[in-house]
């Protein structure tokens, strides 16, 4: 998983390796976890640890998570558009999961009626298969009733069977892609607000540098990151501060031009 995506899972949550795992090992018919180490050993096709790291990344989302700092986003942008007028900006959402943050922005940005053209918002994540279920816009009754307000699931959303589903007219303000944030270059061009919250978390400090880096550099002189609530820049880069006018964001240090993320040597298993 380290090797493919940059992230690793702890020491004192080894635990979480054979939970993750159970219903891998169900599906596929091994009786341990030294069965399925054996036959990705021979898995010459690579689709057993595909599988495998599927597995074992952490997909939490929810609608609106932290309202508060999605509210302040939701400030930040209008605060922006006001200032460039004419300007589309444009909103990275990195380590979207299965697309709750970015569909939230989209949600509040719409009904703030955010001046001028709408922002392009753009939703990445290492995992194909999330990207898959984000944009199809299908969600549980328990996803659907966590943090997302009746008014808007109502305004945005309908119901499938057991199943919610986004309307179209939502997803089209949401452009979701696959993206490594340990491997890949950013998405082209420059952004006005980049979230990455709740992902350094599960990254080494040398690649949580060089993530940080590389975020830096794809954001705007006047752009704003916004990280979790336990995450923070200091002690990991120069390249960005908090931000004074935005509590718990942070911009490009003015006094250090953010340069790309060093080459970061990930050997590819």
């Amino acid at each position: 998983m380290e090797a493919r995506t940059g992230q690793r899972i702890a020491a004192n949550r080894a635990w979480r390796v054979e939970s993750a795992l159970k219903p891998l090992l169900r599906a596929r018919g091994f009786e341990s976890l030294d069965e399925l180490v054996t036959a990705l050993v021979g898995d010459a096709h690579r689709t057993l640890a595909d599988e495998t790291v599927e597995a074992m990344l952490n997909h939490e989302s929810s609608f609106f998570r932290d309202p508060a700092v999605i509210q302040q986003v939701g400030k930040l942008v209008h605060d922006q558009q006001a200032s460039a007028p004419g300007r589309r900006l444009r909103i990275w959402s990195a380590g979207c999961s299965t697309g709750q943050e970015p569909l939230s922005l989209a949600m509040l940005l719409t009904e703030q009626n955010v001046p001028g053209e709408f922002p392009d918002i753009v939703a990445t994540d290492v995992s194909a298969g999330v990207i898959a279920r984000a944009r199809a816009g299908r969600f549980t009754q328990f996803e659907i009733q966590r943090g997302l307000p009746v008014r808007s699931m109502v305004r945005w959303f309908e119901p499938a069977g057991k199943d919610w589903v986004a309307s179209p007219h939502l997803l089209a303000r949401v452009q979701f892609r696959r993206h490594n944030l340990a491997q890949d270059v950013a998405p082209p061009g420059l952004f006005d607000v980049i979230l990455c919250r709740n992902v350094l978390l599960y990254l080494s400090p040398a690649m949580r540098s060089a993530v940080l880096a590389k975020l830096a550099a794809a954001l705007r002189p006047d752009g704003r990151l916004v990280l979790g609530a336990s995450e923070t820049v200091i002690g990991q880069t120069d390249a960005l501060v908090p931000c004074r006018a935005y509590r718990g964001f942070y911009h490009r240090n003015d006094k250090m031009a953010a340069s790309p993320a060093p080459a970061t040597a990930v050997a590819l298993r």
